[in-house]
C-alpha cells in the first residue's frame, strides 16, 4: 500500500497544452481595446533581427525578451562576447466580434489563429474615449469578457461534437479502446455545455494527455490586461475594478495586470510621470510563467545564454534542447544554483563550499539553474 502510495505522489505532472518547449501567446479581445498598442509596446523589448534570422515572422508576430535581473548579472560577471535571453512568442490576433463562433467578421480565420496559441493574453478595454469607437457602443468589459468566452466556448462545443460523431460512426467500430476516449469527450462536452471551468477540475494525467488533444480554447492558461485610462492608472481606481475581480475570480481566478497604453506609451517616450512603472515587463513575465516555461542557464566566456523547457523537465531531455547528443550520451549534470553562485563569485569558489553538484538523469531542472553538462556520443565527449 506504502508502495502504490508513493507512486502516486511521484506521478509526474501533466500541463495543460502541447508538451513543447516552443509555446506561443495571444492577444486577444474585441476590437479597439488595445491590443495592437500593446503589442507595440511589447515589441519594444524585441531581440534585433540580425541576431535572430526570422525573428519576426509576420508583422503581428514576434519573439519578445523575457526580462531578468539574474540574466543581466551573469553577463555582467562572465563579460561573453555573446548573450542570448529567454524569449516569449507573442501574436497580435485581430479583434473577435459577437457571432465570431459562427463566421462574423471572418470570425472562424480568427479563431483559428487564437487555438494555434496556447495561452492568451485578454485584453479588456476599462478606458473611456469619445475618439475610440467601441464596437458594442459602450464600455463595458464584464459584457466584453462574456462574449469572447462565449464565443470560444462555442466553437470548442462545436468541434467537440464533431470529434464525438466521428468516434460513434467509425472509431469506436474499428477500436473498442477508442470508447474510453468517446466517454471522456461526452462528457468534457457536458461541462462546456453548463459553463464549467475544465481546468480547474480534477483530471487524472491520462485523462488531460485525451482532452490536450482537442486543443480546446477552455483549457488554454490565460493572463487579463485590464487597458486603464491614464489617470485611472495613476490613481489606482477604476469603477470596474471590482466588477473585473469578480469576474475573473468567478472564472478561473486567472492573474489580472492593470496597465494603461497612454502611460506606456508616454514611459517610452522618455517622459517623467510621478509614480508610473512600466507594467510590461510583468507582463511578458506572468506570460512566460503562465506557460509553464522556466529556463536554465549555460555560462561561460564565450556565451551566457537561457535555455527554455517547460516545467518539470529532466535534466537529459534539458540537455537535448541543446544539442539531441547531449540527450543521447548524457552521463551527468554539473549544476550550481544561481543565488549560491552569485554570493560565492566563482565556479571554483562553489566547490570549495561543496555547493556544485552533480545531478543524474532523475534531476528536474528548476528555473534558473546554471547547468555544464557532461555527456557521452560514439563520435565525440564532452561538456558544454
Amino acid at each position: 500500500m506504502a508502495a502504490a502510495s508513493k507512486k502516486k505522489v511521484e506521478e509526474k505532472k501533466v500541463y495543460w497544452g502541447r508538451p513543447s518547449n516552443h509555446l506561443k501567446i495571444g492577444l486577444v479581445g474585441l476590437p479597439n481595446v488595445g491590443k495592437s498598442s500593446t503589442f507595440n509596446l511589447l515589441t519594444k523589448l524585441q531581440v534585433p533581427a540580425e541576431n535572430y534570422p526570422f525573428c519576426t515572422i509576420d508583422p503581428n508576430y514576434a519573439y519578445v525578451e523575457v526580462p531578468d535581473a539574474r540574466f543581466d548579472w551573469l553577463v555582467e560577471h562572465f563579460k561573453p562576447a555573446s548573450s542570448v535571453r529567454a524569449l516569449l512568442s507573442v501574436y497580435d490576433i485581430a479583434g473577435l466580434v459577437r457571432g465570431a463562433s459562427t463566421g462574423a467578421g471572418l470570425g472562424n480565420q480568427f479563431l483559428s489563429h487564437i487555438r494555434e496559441c496556447d495561452g492568451i493574453f485578454h485584453v479588456v478595454r476599462l478606458f473611456e474615449d469619445s475618439e475610440v469607437i467601441h464596437d458594442e457602443g459602450s464600455v463595458d468589459p464584464i459584457r466584453d469578457l462574456e462574449i469572447i468566452t462565449n464565443e470560444l466556448r462555442a466553437k470548442d462545443i462545436e468541434g467537440l461534437k464533431k470529434n464525438i460523431e466521428h468516434l460513434e460512426r467509425y472509431g469506436v467500430r474499428q477500436d473498442k479502446t477508442k470508447k474510453v476516449e468517446l466517454d471522456l469527450f461526452v462528457r468534457v462536452l457536458d461541462h462546456l455545455e453548463k459553463g464549467d471551468d475544465i481546468r480547474n477540475m480534477e483530471w487524472k494525467n491520462t485523462e488531460i494527455e485525451l482532452i490536450n488533444t482537442l486543443r480546446l480554447f477552455a483549457v488554454k492558461p490565460r493572463i487579463y490586461l485590464a487597458n486603464m485610462s491614464k489617470d485611472d492608472f495613476l490613481k489606482k481606481k477604476n469603477k470596474w475594478g471590482v466588477k473585473l475581480k469578480k469576474w475573473v475570480d468567478e472564472h478561473g481566478g486567472d492573474p489580472i495586470i492593470p496597465y494603461s497604453i497612454g502611460v506606456e506609451e508616454a514611459l517610452v517616450k522618455g517622459e517623467t510621470i510621478e509614480g508610473a512603472v512600466s507594467q510590461i515587463p510583468k507582463i511578458i513575465k506572468t506570460g512566460y510563467q503562465r506557460l509553464e516555461l522556466v529556463y536554465f542557464f549555460t555560462c561561460g566566456e564565450d556565451e551566457v545564454k537561457c535555455w527554455t523547457i517547460r516545467k518539470g523537465t529532466k535534466a537529459p531531455q534539458a540537455a537535448g534542447v541543446i544539442h539531441s547528443d547531449f540527450e543521447k550520451g548524457f552521463i551527468k549534470a554539473e549544476v550550481m544554483k544561481f543565488d549560491e553562485y552569485k554570493e560565492a563569485g566563482s565556479e571554483a569558489a562553489m566547490k570549495a563550499a561543496g555547493k556544485y553538484r552533480q545531478e543524474g538523469k532523475n534531476y528536474e531542472v528548476l528555473d534558473g539553474d546554471i547547468i555544464f553538462f557532461k555527456f557521452n556520443t560514439p563520435q565525440k565527449a564532452g561538456k558544454k
